[in-house]
């Protein structure tokens, strides 16, 4: 047995997926239907619709079999990303980087292997649509052919995946990316009793910028905006551009006292990239902070919105304090 290598654009890759706002979410029947099909064309037991992330081969769908995920060690997928064309292996124990292999040698026992990688519009290879059987077989031209024609239509629906779930302007996630990646956030937290807070941020006199300077100049404050949200939160928090000049961040494992001193950094970032840049404006936001407790259980769009309501709440103050001082 041979473990997969790593493609030369890996950290390309691993972005493109992450971008696409899909892993982990739940099963969507516009993909079953090609698994589905994919076991009646070819009369197998299973049929996969597979995405390969770091440290998995994780099941987008899954037709025949149990489970949702294998260590990416172990995959036949993560080997048929690392080439253009489409990976069979007509006998696993005659080939050498599948002999030995765990899930060749046990359950499932997989025998024969039809992988066809699933491309980005940017050449990345996300994953697969496979076919799996236990017993060796051979595949004909035209066998190939109907398994590319189905991996298309795999593709054309990650397509639509990042459409629905990406906001075009600032390439965050939109509103219902959010929801989807933020229900995830929440169960895990949940889960393991750590708090989570959300963090809804309101950009101030962003109509007046778009009044003033046009349209063009209020995508760019978005995208400076969203930029600045990227590169001084972590990774693992989940940040959406809601619509308009509204922008959301679930911060995991984060209580209110430690989200507030993480946002009023934040704040102090935004002030000092002001003192520097050219803009014609002058980019901040007002902010609503709500935390959800351990064992309480919320739903994201609640949740959103008790985070708009302590914004508007605050933005009123901040008014009111200003025509106080004014």
């Amino acid at each position: 047995m041979k473990q997969p290598q790593i493609p030369n654009n890996e950290l390309i890759r691993l972005d493109t997926l992450k971008s696409l706002n899909i892993l982990d979410t739940p099963a969507e029947e516009r993909f079953d239907r090609l698994t589905r099909l994919a076991r009646r064309m070819f009369s197998v037991p299973i049929a996969l619709v597979s995405l390969v992330d770091e440290n998995r081969q994780w099941f987008k769908s899954c037709s025949g079999l149990d489970g949702s995920e294998v260590e990416r060690d172990l995959s036949f997928c993560a080997h048929a990303i690392l080439g253009d064309d489409m990976l069979v292996v007509a006998d696993a124990n005659a080939d050498e980087r599948f002999a030995g292999n765990p899930l060749v040698t046990g359950f499932p026992h997989i025998r024969f292997y039809a992988g066809c990688p699933l491309r980005h519009d940017n050449g990345s290879k996300l994953g697969t649509l496979c076919i799996i059987d236990n017993r060796p077989r051979q595949f004909s031209h035209e066998d190939l052919v109907d398994l590319r024609y189905l991996a298309d239509m795999a593709e054309r629906e990650l397509a639509t995946a990042t459409l629905t779930t990406i906001d075009e302007v600032t390439k965050l996630s939109n509103r219902r990316g959010f929801c989807l990646l933020a229900e995830k956030s929440l169960s895990y937290c949940q889960r393991q009793g750590l708090p989570c807070t959300l963090v809804y941020f309101n950009l101030n006199r962003f109509k007046d910028i778009n009044e003033r300077l046009g349209p063009h100049e209020g995508d760019k404050a978005l995208k400076i905006f969203s930029d600045k949200m990227q590169t001084n939160f972590r990774d693992s928090d989940v940040m959406a551009r809601l619509g308009g000049d509204e922008f959301a961040l679930l911060l995991n494992n984060t209580d209110s006292d430690l989200a507030e001193a993480i946002v009023d950094k934040f704040a102090a970032l935004m002030k000092e990239f002001n003192a520097f840049s050219r803009l014609k404006y002058q980019l901040s936001f007002s902010r609503g902070i709500v935390t959800v407790r351990p064992h309480t259980g919320v739903n994201v769009e609640a949740l959103l919105k008790d985070g708009e309501t302590v914004m508007q709440h605050n933005r009123r103050l901040s008014r009111i304090t200003q025509g106080i001082l004014h």
